[in-house]
């Protein structure tokens, strides 16, 4: 350092004295030999798997499964009574993580020969994470989002039904491009570089998103054309197939509750609502989802107790007797939440995306509603199946018997909701997605809720936003209707 200064003042004096310039190699001096000045796709891609997994996991752990009554909060509880505020993690990792989907789509199509199957994991990418903000906010920056460098600085939003095209067109390109002749995936720590599976995620998430819209738009044409072509449309067919980022012991690919704070932790108990229909139906998925109360172990006879949801402080923590008397959530997910999966533990919590069984549960609910051909008692069975199997376990005896499960035309999409609902447990926020959409199964705001006896339906708009993008974001509020979380977006009017 030394050096390079007196070659810099060496230089000033001699410009300023006779006002010509030296070249001292001060650029080579000024490049770190150990910092990479370019990178390749496969270096981008786990951390662009990672980050947006974990942010739509630890969302769904604060918001996402009490809004939907799977887990209740017994301490601070302003997110169980709808008292939300902003809600910016989903905005903000995805928008500063598409930017390097978008490097890394950058880098694939200029080699040669172009790397196709990056492209199309980059699309796909795209597409999901695009679809946690649309649905959780509606209108949004998309066809100038990520183009700041071409002088886009002020976004304008793309409403939903824009988006909605764009994700299943990136979808079905992606869809076309993945093969494996087109190349070898390396940095996928979804899939380990298996772009069958891909394209199957691809396939299935169209799936997903052409029901989430089928009460705007006539989707049936579409949707059996999937369904009818799995040679070249191939959907999920097991569970060997879900779109699920296993964790690791290790940093950085730990589940993210792992390193919480005990107590952080202990703030979100079972929800009633949950814990109450599981007990009903004598549901074995109920111990994965919680652990019997400390008291009743103690007593010896374990006992599962929920927490209703939306209650105030006090009443709260002292339900039913206070915290001893009441589950905690399941040691998946935060003891034994990492590792690698034995005969004898199966049950290592990962961050989803999407699912073979929630796959089943659309089929079955777009075979009743005469979408596409086929026999909707059969998807919805096979949605069972892969949801007990997804942990471990069989489905029990006469489990498929009892007068709440058995399939009936009467109330078959009630039945396939509430089942979706379950298998749905700590999936980010697609249980509240699909609730929105189907209404099923009857959530009802809790008793001390601050939300005028209203569960909440959308995220609001970042305050950045208003503050940095307000023309675009003013328009899209204009457009949308009040920037809060009781106005539905486009797909759920």
């Amino acid at each position: 350092m030394k050096k390079t200064y007196l070659k810099l003042v060496a230089c000033l004096t001699l410009l300023i004295a006779v006002g010509t310039s030296c070249d001292n190699e001060f650029e080579e001096i000024n490049t770190n030999p150990n910092v990479p000045n370019t990178v390749t796709a496969d270096l981008l891609l786990p951390n662009i798997i990672r980050s947006t997994v974990n942010e739509n996991m630890g969302t769904a752990w604060g918001i996402g499964n009490s809004v939907m009554q799977y887990t209740a909060k017994i301490q601070f509880v302003n997110e169980d009574r709808y008292l939300w505020g902003e809600q910016n993690g989903i905005w903000n990792t995805t928008y500063s993580t598409l930017r390097e989907v978008q490097n890394m789509y950058n880098i694939a199509s200029s080699t040669t020969p172009v790397q196709k199957n990056y492209q199309a994991v980059a699309l796909v990418m795209k597409a999901w994470m695009m679809s946690l903000v649309t649905d959780a906010y509606g209108d949004a920056p998309y066809t100038e989002a990520t183009k700041g460098k071409d002088a886009a600085y002020f976004p304008k939003y793309d409403t939903q039904e824009v988006i909605y095209n764009g994700i299943l067109k990136d979808l079905a390109d992606a869809s076309a491009l993945l093969a494996p002749e087109n190349g070898v995936v390396n940095g996928d720590i979804l899939f380990g570089g298996d772009v069958t599976k891909w394209k199957k995620m691809a396939n299935s998430l169209r799936v997903r998103y052409l029901m989430r819209i089928s009460n705007k738009r006539d989707i049936k044409a579409d949707l059996q054309a999937i369904v009818s072509n799995p040679t070249t449309t191939p959907v999920f067919t097991s569970n060997s197939d879900n779109a699920a980022l296993r964790y690791l012991p290790t940093v950085p690919n730990q589940f993210p509750l792992y390193t919480a704070r005990v107590g952080s932790f202990d703030e979100f108990r079972l929800s009633k609502t949950l814990g109450d229909k599981l007990t009903q139906l004598n549901d074995s998925r109920l111990a994965v989802f919680a652990r019997p109360t400390v008291a009743s172990v103690a007593a010896g006879k374990p006992a599962y107790v929920g927490v209703p949801n939306g209650l105030d402080d006090n009443s709260a923590l002292t339900y039913n007797g206070g915290a001893q008397n009441v589950s905690r959530v399941g040691a998946t997910y935060y003891i034994d939440g990492f590792g690698t999966p034995t005969e004898a533990n199966l049950n290592i919590a990962k961050g989803i995306i999407m699912t073979y069984a929630e796959l089943q549960f659309i089929l079955a609910e777009a075979a009743q509603k005469k979408l596409i051909t086929g026999d909707a008692k059969s998807y919805y069975e096979k949605g069972i199946a892969a949801s007990f199997g997804y942990y471990g376990l069989d489905v029990p005896a006469g489990y498929l018997a009892q007068a709440d499960v058995a399939f009936t035309d009467a109330k078959a999409l009630e039945l396939i909701g509430t089942q979706k609902w379950i298998a749905l447990f700590y999936s980010g926020l697609e249980g509240w997605f699909d609730w929105r959409r189907t209404g099923f199964p009857a959530i009802k705001p809790g008793p001390s809720n601050l939300n005028g006896n209203k569960v909440p339906i959308r995220f609001p708009y970042p305050s950045s936003e208003l503050s940095l993008n307000k023309a675009s974001v003013e328009a899209a509020i204009a457009r949308q209707g009040v920037n809060d979380i009781n106005t539905a977006v486009w797909w759920d009017k």
